[in-house]
């Protein structure tokens, strides 16, 4: 039985240039949130979506060079806050 035609579309360096941005800019949330003493309920689940999030998009097989550590060092700290 053949398999269905799955076409994959491949990302331009551009295009993998926003997607990194995007998670970079998760990244500097969540650090400047774990940095507040005081955080509001919103705040902390800002952080659990952006945790998320991060978490998502390191799984993901279109990086090239990027250097995923930030993005995996924020998962970590944001962890060490959530509640589960």
């Amino acid at each position: 039985m053949p398999t269905p035609n799955v076409q994959t579309r491949e990302l331009t360096a551009e295009q993998i240039a926003k997607k990194y941005s995007s998670a970079i800019d998760s990244v500097n949330l969540i650090n400047d949130l774990l940095a507040k003493t005081d955080r509001t309920d919103e705040e902390n689940d800002s952080i659990t979506r952006n945790v998320e999030h991060l978490e998502i998009m390191v799984t993901k097989d279109f990086w090239t060079t990027e250097d995923l550590t930030p993005l995996q060092n924020a998962i970590t700290a944001g962890r060490s806050l959530m509640r589960f």
